[in-house]
């Protein structure tokens, strides 16, 4: 009998360093627009009446009450208050400006009636080239929760939200952080379970055998791994294995190795403390030059700029090479 699958989202997570960031009250009005340019990820939890929020030229998705929806990929949105009126008045509002000690509360043409009421908030994924592991997501998240079955840890944990957040008591704001850590752990958990074989490699996270693989990957990065010793680790054939985590995973097994590998090294190299030789060997490369030539392939620079890169603006990851 197989073991229970490995946590590996909190792995991914731990890297990416979550940190949530601080949250919002808005109201709308039914012949409002609000949109919010690029910045950080958000989130949005509607309370009453109906809204519709948009990805920048994606599609409408409308909100009832109880409905929540993350955008993680931080590459800005719009929410209107109804989609029939043709000509709605206009806000933007930036949301990386918005105070970090005590919820503001945001009232879009609110002397028009308000249409739908929310709860919103920030959040941060801190560890800059790393942020590809999550190219599985989308870049938005909707969790369809009917007023009368919204999940219990979603009332509360938007509950406690609230009232921390307008409170100005002694730790308040860590409250705030560590209660967005949670909701979007929670909300991402929910997506990938409904998504199954939808959610790209983090389908993985839902697939036993297939999870058991990752788990082994992620402990273990600097084993010298070959397809034979992952697939009996999976309990399957050879050609079995290699088909179904490509399949499940979206890369094969040893190029999702690699890209672990690599991702691992680049946070160690991002502190600046150990030697790029000793990183090398530690994510199980043979020598510093092959692991350098695989390293600058997937991130555009060589591990000896990390720690300078780290603290550069062009800090990114190549994420479109990743897949």
């Amino acid at each position: 009998m197989l073991s229970e699958a490995p946590d590996v989202l909190s792995q991914v997570l731990k890297l990416i360093r979550l940190r949530g960031d601080h949250v919002f009250h808005g109201e709308l009005s039914a012949r409002a627009e609000v949109i919010f340019p690029p910045g950080p990820a958000t989130f949005m939890h509607l309370r009453t009446g109906e809204l519709s929020v948009s990805q920048h030229d994606g599609e409408a998705v409308l909100l009832r009450p109880g409905d929540f929806v993350l955008l993680p990929h931080a590459d800005g949105h719009t929410i209107r208050g109804s989609l029939d009126v043709k000509a709605p008045r206009c806000f933007e509002v930036d949301v990386s400006a918005a105070s970090r000690r005590q919820a503001q509360t945001f009232r879009w043409a609110a002397d028009e009636g308000v249409a739908g009421s929310f709860l919103a908030g920030a959040f941060y994924f801190d560890g800059a080239p790393l942020r590809s592991l999550l190219t599985g997501l989308p870049g938005l998240i909707h969790l369809t929760c009917d007023k009368s079955m919204e999940p219990p840890w979603l009332a509360a944990i938007s509950h406690f939200l609230d009232v921390e957040s307008r409170a100005a008591s002694p730790g308040a704001s860590l409250m705030v952080s560590r209660l967005i850590d949670l909701l979007v752990i929670r909300t991402l958990r929910m997506w990938v379970s409904r998504q199954g074989s939808r959610a790209g490699w983090l389908s993985g996270l839902t697939d036993e055998r297939i999870g058991l693989v990752l788990n082994a990957m992620h402990q273990a990065p600097d084993h010298p791994w070959t397809v034979q010793s992952l697939a009996d680790t999976a309990m399957m054939s050879r050609s079995t294995f290699s088909d179904r985590f490509t399949a499940v995973v979206g890369l094969p097994p040893l190029r999702y190795l690699t890209r672990w590998r690599l991702t691992i090294a680049a946070d160690l190299l991002r502190a600046g403390t150990l030697k790029v030789t000793d990183v090398a060997y530690g994510a199980g490369y043979g020598s510093e030059a092959a692991f350098s030539r695989a390293f600058k392939a997937q991130f555009g620079y060589p591990p000896s700029d990390a720690h300078r890169m780290s603290h550069s603006s062009v800090f990114r990851a190549r994420s479109s090479e990743l897949l």
